[in-house]
């Protein structure tokens, strides 16, 4: 899994960073996320999906840690072919692209402190969207997933890019200058996980992973929890 976690961080991570070639960007973007979720069903590129079966106690803390690690190194990797990519400066954009090097423009606009919030409220979102849908047919499933992306792109483009997933915030704009590792740290990684962590604990009532009492539903009520095929 840590291997095809590795090729989804990398596929991820290059038709993003490419997007900009595109005039019509939103659709692009959700071109790629479509195609990532048609083809790589039950894997994922984002490791706030890893942690959220984290906390769902589906697996275990080493497996999540070494698919979270193939993610981020499958974006990192896909950085560094979109720059080769750039380097060939088949088009102007590209001429642009190798002549900035290293200097790009990040993707936070807000303070971390507000920026925290845009990628917690993104964060959760977007987790709340996908336990609600995880039993759904595929067809319903995936366009509904890469919409919500595509959606929260757009409307966070001023404030972080609404980009809910740490290990392409790592490509795209931790090595930007304007803010510290730290920072970018704090807004797309802690920010992102704690909204998915707010998202399970919303649609499960607990963090299974963390606490097995229920704090918001009654056993009387619909059954929430993750485990079992009786769960619905």
């Amino acid at each position: 899994m840590s291997g095809l976690n590795i090729v989804l961080g990398f596929l991820v991570a290059v038709g993003t960073l490419i997007r900009d070639e595109c005039l019509a960007v939103p659709r692009f973007l959700f071109a790629v996320l479509l195609a990532h979720g048609a083809v790589c069903t039950g894997a994922s590129g984002n490791p706030a999906v890893t942690v959220t079966r984290l906390l769902l106690d589906d697996g275990t803390a080493a497996a999540a840690a070494l698919g979270v690690a193939g993610q981020i190194l499958g974006a990192h990797l896909g950085l560094v072919v979109a720059r080769r990519y750039w380097a060939l400066e088949m088009t102007d954009l590209h001429v642009i692209k190798a002549l900035m090097g290293a200097e790009c423009s990040t993707a936070l606009r807000s303070s971390p402190a507000q920026g925290f919030c845009v990628e917690a409220a993104c964060g959760a979102t977007f987790t709340l969207l996908h336990l609600g849908l995880r039993r759904k047919p595929a067809l319903l499933r995936v366009p509904a997933l890469a919409a919500t992306l595509t959606f929260l792109s757009h409307a966070g483009r001023n404030y972080t890019s609404g980009v809910a997933n740490p290990a392409l915030a790592y490509a795209l704009t931790f090595r930007c200058s304007g803010f510290s590792f730290t920072q970018y740290a704090l807004v797309y990684w802690l920010g992102t996980l704690a909204g998915a962590t707010l998202a399970v604990f919303l649609y499960v009532g607990h963090v299974p992973r963390l606490f097995s009492k229920n704090l918001l539903y009654s056993r009387k009520g619909r059954v929430r929890g993750p485990r079992g095929r009786s769960c619905r």
